[in-house]
């Protein structure tokens, strides 16, 4: 069964979509994202799909349900390096991606996710600037 990989970086679970998704390979993704956030804590999900021309109703839905199925658990979605033709069939389509935050590049997508669950209050922004420091 194919499978795409999902990546741990601290709090933040990464995505890289390089292939065309079927179906149920979507589903699968869909299923796995939502195990990995409960299984690790993660606050985010970046999902990358640069390399992605085409998105059809069926995966603007799956992208939404990640989103809010994240969103329930506790953990901001951003999907990053969408094409302008992707966008252009989204809103075509009526899909409003909800739960889900855009961004133009992975590295603007870190940024926002950062500031997101930076804002949350969480704290680990304190223990690393203490850490850095020498101080305990």
């Amino acid at each position: 069964m194919d499978r795409i990989p999902i990546l741990q970086m601290g709090k933040f679970l990464l995505v890289t979509i390089q292939v065309d998704l079927y179906d149920r390979l979507a589903l699968n993704l869909e299923s796995d994202l939502v195990q990995m956030v409960s299984k690790t804590g993660a606050r985010g999900v970046l999902i990358d799909i640069s390399a992605l021309s085409i998105v059809d109703s069926f995966m603007g839905r799956i992208i939404g349900n990640i989103g809010s199925m994240s969103k329930i658990m506790d953990a901001e979605t951003v999907v990053v390096g969408m094409q302008p033709a992707v966008a252009i069939t989204l809103v075509e389509l009526g899909l409003e991606l909800k739960g889900v935050n855009t961004a133009l590049n992975v590295e603007r997508g870190m940024a926002l996710l950062n500031k997101k669950i930076g804002s949350s209050g969480d704290g680990d922004n304190q223990e690393d600037q203490q850490d850095d420091t020498g101080t305990e």
